[in-house]
């Protein structure tokens, strides 16, 4: 089977943290339903080795990560699986279809379904590990990627537990506005003529050898007026704290009709019947706060968990901010409680 994976310049090749001591990453590769191969890091404790005990494997608890929406495992999700290997978990980080080094053509493109699917492919990876117990597997999702976590909840009872980190709903933003300022019918339907007229103009370039239309990153220059939440993303992503090459969100941006899917489709249709456990985990001052809390009220069960940091914005949950924001022991304690 030939690789589909991007081709990729490994020239200037860079992580936005350091590997923590005790922990050795891996490049991986897997494939999803839809055939499309995807890149990851795998992060392991180095004292995480297959033991006998009884003539029986000591098998290790396992996590699938991934986020924020636009980003790349280099950035925020293998901060996270860094971090959680470094507590004992083997971690895996991976680039979402159509982005990074995952395979996927058109590049920059986005689908609740697929990348509910990658997900679901991570655990696929995971689960015939040798030294991984498919009965211990969890998952996180950042920004974006924590509602496409609780949307792959819903659906695969191999997961025992989830971490949406800094979430957003983003099926919820895209045809409701931010902070809902446009939910309304006639505001969506200029959004789709939008999009509907962007299509011809995006086949028309492809006829003529060219390529979809980029929405754009994060904006730079960054305008002084500019909302507090989009100077945070600029100095995560526009910054050496958090650029990387390959991510959408410090370069180009999304195809602008990437936001198709997203508006036709709304994910968390079935969050109220997630079983396992659950936790919610937001900033006090995150502008996005409202998904991760409206989120959590249609939860049901007595494992499920919401938790506020007090004083965290947005992106200090991408990689801690100034303070160290991620409570990554609490997470350790948490997936310890509900992967055994």
């Amino acid at each position: 089977m030939n690789s589909n994976l991007a081709k990729i310049d490994r020239t200037n090749e860079h992580y936005t943290f350091e590997l923590a001591r005790g922990v050795k990453r891996t490049t991986v590769t897997f494939r999803n339903h839809f055939g499309i191969e995807l890149a990851a890091d795998l992060y392991t404790p180095e004292d995480s080795r297959v033991k006998r005990e009884n003539d029986s494997l000591c098998k290790s608890p396992a996590l699938a990560i991934s986020g924020p929406f636009g980003a790349v495992k280099e950035q925020s999700s293998g901060f996270y699986a860094n971090q959680m290997a470094s507590r004992g978990y083997i971690a895996l980080a991976f680039d979402p279809s159509y982005t990074g080094e995952s395979g996927g053509e058109p590049r920059y493109m986005n689908s609740p379904d697929i990348n509910t699917e990658d997900f679901m492919a991570a655990v696929d990876f995971l689960s015939i590990r040798e030294n991984i117990d498919p009965e211990k597997i969890g998952i996180i999702g950042i920004c974006g990627w924590g509602g496409m976590a609780l949307n792959t909840a819903a659906i695969d009872t191999r997961i025992k537990a989830t971490v949406a980190s800094t979430m957003y709903d983003m099926s919820r933003v895209t045809a409701n506005g931010y902070f809902d300022s446009a939910n309304n019918a006639e505001a969506r339907h200029q959004a789709r003529k939008a999009l509907m007229t962007q299509r011809i103009e995006d086949f028309k370039a492809v006829q003529a050898g060219g390529t979809y239309k980029l929405g754009g990153g994060v904006v730079d220059p960054l305008p002084e007026d500019a909302p507090y939440f989009v100077k945070d993303y600029y100095d995560y992503y526009k910054t050496p704290r958090g650029y990387h090459e390959r991510s959408l969100n410090s370069n180009g941006g999304w195809n602008v009709t990437a936001a198709t899917s997203l508006l036709n489709t709304k994910l968390l249709a079935y969050a109220e019947e997630i079983q396992s456990a659950v936790m919610v985990l937001h900033g006090e001052k995150a502008h996005s706060r409202y998904f991760g809390e409206d989120a959590f009220k249609r939860l049901t069960g007595d494992n499920k968990e919401l938790v506020i940091i007090p004083g965290a914005s947005h992106t200090d949950l991408y990689d801690g901010g100034k303070n160290n924001a991620i409570p990554f022991n609490k997470l350790a304690e948490f997936f310890a409680k509900y992967l055994k």
